[in-house]
């Protein structure tokens, strides 16, 4: 498998690198996490002028029907900076599912509108008892002439709060779990964020006897955990790669600190102690890296990759929290407060590790395949 990467690729990452580098600093990022809105309309503006917000998307739609691997470089570089933006629920969750489920109507107006920065999308499927099985969809559609009626409560929505439409997975009897397209501004719905410590756009959904019209299903009625698993295999890669750059974050600015912070007259990188912490810290920022890649590579060649996201995801959840919990303690007392940029990572990384399967969840699926 060839994993270098070609010259477009190469211009990709630098200038994604740049353009974050120069729009959202850690400093600005600090400031859109306060905010109510929990992004930035004007770079969310930009990213859709670069052309990230259609690369995952085929040419009819708006996209520029870029490889896995060119999602996976912008991914990374967003959690490298932790651009606040709702790119992972729009253009990595919903886009794909609307992409392989849905008609060819939605696609083109769904799509399309997404490409050009026009419509931000929300996934609706986790409930109270977060549960990430197909037992935890919990809430009802009701047939009911030509709609159904939805009645529950979602959680961890993510920028629900700030979408347009939701994707939102509801169990219609004797078919199962089916997916719907659901208007944030229905007026049965209600929507509220939920004060998380990845202080993101984690909201609370309810649905209150919610009609939707039957042709607002996305694929067939009873077809909604099918397309939630594959998209969700997709996503966690996208998650890792998220995670990954947040990694090679903790790594150099630990090691800067290290360089240049003293005590007794001599920078603390000269302790063992600390020599030891960055060497590990990179060791499994490297494996991280090398199996983002090897996964992502997988995908774009159309091979069986379920039990390696899960692998990958596993193994990004151990190494970021160890990654960020070692930066902050070679920071010392200073790397636990909100002025000190290494505590977002510390943060960011507990709020990645629960999204779209905790370690415990992976780990189960690679001893199902193993026994």
């Amino acid at each position: 498998m060839d994993l270098s990467f070609s010259s477009t690729q190469k211009l990709l990452r630098d200038s994604a690198a740049k353009f974050l580098s120069a729009e959202c600093p850690y400093a600005r990022v600090k400031e859109i996490e306060d905010s109510e809105q929990g992004y930035d309309p004007v770079i969310w503006a930009q990213m859709a002028d670069l052309g990230w917000l259609g690369c995952a998307l085929p040419e009819e739609y708006g996209g520029t029907a870029s490889s896995f691997v060119d999602l996976i470089i912008i991914q990374e570089e967003i959690g490298r900076r932790l651009a606040p933006s709702p790119f992972f629920s729009t253009v990595v969750q919903c886009s794909e599912l609307i992409r392989a489920g849905g008609s060819e109507e939605q696609k083109s107006e769904l799509l399309n509108a997404i490409a050009e920065g026009r419509l931000i999308m929300s996934l609706a499927q986790y409930e109270p008892e977060a549960s990430y099985l197909e037992s935890g969809i919990k809430m009802q559609a009701t047939p009911q002439g030509d709609q159904y009626i939805l009645s529950g409560v979602k959680m961890f929505a993510m920028d629900a709060n700030i979408c347009g439409k939701l994707i939102t997975a509801a169990r219609v009897p004797d078919m199962g779990v089916t997916l719907f397209l659901v208007d944030a501004d229905h007026p049965d719905i209600s929507i509220s964020k939920i004060p998380t410590i990845g202080k993101d756009n984690a909201c609370e959904v309810i649905l209150n006897n919610a009609a939707v019209p039957k042709s607002d299903v996305i694929g067939e009625v009873g077809d909604g955990w099918e397309l939630l698993e594959k998209m969700n295999a997709k996503a966690a890669v996208a998650k890792a790669a998220e995670m990954v750059g947040g990694s090679k974050a903790c790594v150099t600015m630990a090691g800067e600190y290290a360089k240049m912070r003293e005590q007794y007259g001599v920078p603390i990188g000269g302790n063992q102690a600390i020599q030891h912490y960055l060497a590990n810290m990179l060791v499994a920022y490297d494996t991280s890296y090398s199996y983002l890649y090897q996964v992502a590579c997988m995908v774009d060649e159309g091979r069986d990759f379920a039990l390696e996201a899960s692998t990958l995801k596993a193994c990004c959840n151990q190494n970021y929290k160890f990654i960020s919990e070692r930066a902050v303690q070679i920071h010392g007392a200073i790397g636990t407060t909100r002025e000190c940029d290494i505590s977002l990572f510390y943060r960011k990384a507990k709020a990645c590790e629960y999204a779209c399967g905790d370690t415990f969840l992976h780990l189960d699926n690679i001893a199902d395949s193993l026994l």
